[in-house]
């Protein structure tokens, strides 16, 4: 059951990965960077396990631990872009998935039959976001291997938009 609540645990815990990107991009160095991605995980598994086991899931943390993962993820790969890690294209395959979601929010708010669709976390979502937290962590300690990881990034971002787009299809048939 979720509640109105919205100073809850969870919901701090995942209000941290906020700080946790803006602490990114003041930290340069490659060890803290690494520090804050793998914090950065950890705080995204603790967020939803303890809302689940404590029951405090909240309708305001089914928005923010996705949007906190979302910021975080955009901060670093921004970051990575910035200091040419990564190459334009690489930065748009990495975030497709994220765009794509976020366009189908706001399509899903604008069309009156859909508005009353609950957007879920689904599995392929939850892997494209441990495929990229993984790849920002390989960016320093493996740079050759980031080709290979986009590329992953790329068509399971691909497949997590078509999963989201067929549950969103689904439930509006209910």
């Amino acid at each position: 059951m979720r509640s109105n609540r919205f100073w809850t645990v969870p919901n701090a815990i995942s209000l941290s990965r906020f700080a946790l990107a803006v602490a990114f991009l003041l930290m340069p160095h490659p060890g803290s960077r690494l520090v804050l991605i793998i914090v950065a995980a950890i705080t995204d598994f603790l967020d939803g396990f303890i809302a689940r086991v404590a029951d405090l899931k909240s309708s305001a943390g089914a928005i923010l631990d996705p949007v906190a993962d979302r910021v975080f993820v955009l901060a670093a790969v921004s970051a990575y872009l910035f200091n040419g890690t990564l190459t334009t294209g690489q930065y748009f395959i990495f975030i497709s998935r994220d765009l794509a979601t976020a366009v189908g929010f706001l399509v899903a708010r604008i069309i009156p039959w859909l508005r009353p669709v609950v957007f879920r976390a689904r599995l392929l979502g939850k892997a494209v976001t441990v495929l990229q937290l993984a790849t920002l962590a390989a960016a320093m300690a493996l740079p050759n291997a980031i080709p290979g990881l986009i590329i992953a990034i790329g068509l399971l971002s691909a497949m997590s938009i078509i999963d989201y787009t067929l549950a969103l299809w689904r439930a509006r048939a209910r």
